[in-house]
């Protein structure tokens, strides 16, 4: 991390994106105490974690979701946790049924699949009722059911004053949980805004336009008119919507489409991180005849090319 700085606020869900190695779940365990800064502070409630009295009651975390003794059953695991606490033995019974795991309670966590295992992990971060949680992923290997769990429930949270804040590579769930994102690359903050604020300064002038005369509008409207796959569609960039209205109804073109296409967090997120991703991809490299065992192919032919020279020679193999 490269001196960032951010605040987390209590009664929204604030999501935390950025590239593989970008540095989110090592900020998330300094926010724990379990990796320490070099320099700066890290405070929850305006204390490090390690001054709270009653950590987990202050902060629940979800993780690693494989860190429980694989032997253990699920209530065990989570009275365990409580026990050490000083939590009482009805909250695991709680935090079982809010999580859906009633049914799988006694089964030992070895057997888990990662779906059962994320749930196990997000009801052990509300064993203490906290008033902030913090959850790494915490959709990963869910069904679509358990993804929409999570959501209304991170919603509930945060509806009910809590600080909510995780990370996701899902960018369509975190439009629809994440109330603000923070986006880092490279160990440095890229952005930390609403998420609307954050689609919106990606936005270009994107329009869908529909009409039976393609051919005639791309051309009064030029380099920005490209046409579809679909007949009569065009998409049209950088131009406003109200000048391709104007240009078609001047050039008697009749449109009966118009409809201004709005950028995703996803573009956005794209067009923040194009510079700051660790690990590029360039697509799989060709050799001289197109294919991608061509270079193989070449260096096989190459050195029997060598071989028939020397025995040519009467150098023999």
């Amino acid at each position: 991390m490269n001196d960032i700085s951010f605040t987390v606020h209590p009664g929204s869900v604030t999501g935390f994106l950025g590239p593989n190695g970008a540095g989110k779940s090592t900020t998330m365990r300094m926010i724990v105490g379990l990796d320490r800064p070099t320099g700066g502070d890290v405070t929850v409630g305006g204390k490090h974690y390690r001054d709270h009295r009653a950590p987990l009651r202050e902060v629940g975390a979800l993780l690693e979701a494989k860190a429980v003794h694989p032997g253990r059953s699920a209530f065990q695991h989570l009275h365990a946790l409580a026990a050490t606490h000083g939590i009482p033995r009805r909250r695991v019974k709680e935090v079982i049924d809010m999580a859906g795991l009633g049914p799988v309670a006694k089964k030992r966590v070895g057997g888990f699949s990662l779906g059962m295992g994320q749930r196990l992990g997000i009801a052990a971060a509300m064993l203490g009722d906290p008033r902030t949680v913090i959850l790494d992923e915490p959709v990963n290997g869910l069904d679509p059911d358990g993804v929409l769990w999570v959501r209304n429930f991170v919603r509930e949270l945060a509806a009910d004053g809590r600080t909510v804040f995780l990370s996701s590579h899902l960018m369509s769930e975190m439009t629809q949980t994440a109330d603000h994102v923070i986006v880092i690359g490279r160990g440095k903050i890229l952005a930390d805004d609403p998420i609307d604020a954050v689609i919106n300064r990606q936005q270009k002038d994107n329009t869908l336009v529909r009409t039976d005369q393609p051919g005639e509008l791309q051309a009064v409207l030029g380099d920005g008119a490209t046409t579809d796959s679909e007949p009569n569609l065009l998409h049209v960039s950088g131009v406003d919507p109200r000048r391709i209205a104007q240009v078609a109804l001047d050039n008697r073109i009749l449109i009966y489409e118009l409809t201004p296409q709005r950028a995703s967090l996803e573009e956005a997120y794209m067009g923040l991180t194009r510079d700051d991703v660790e690990y590029q991809s360039h697509g799989v490299v060709t050799g001289a005849d197109g294919g991608p065992e061509a270079g193989t192919k070449s260096a096989k032919k190459s050195k029997a090319a060598k071989r028939s020279a020397r025995k040519a020679q009467g150098g023999g193999e």
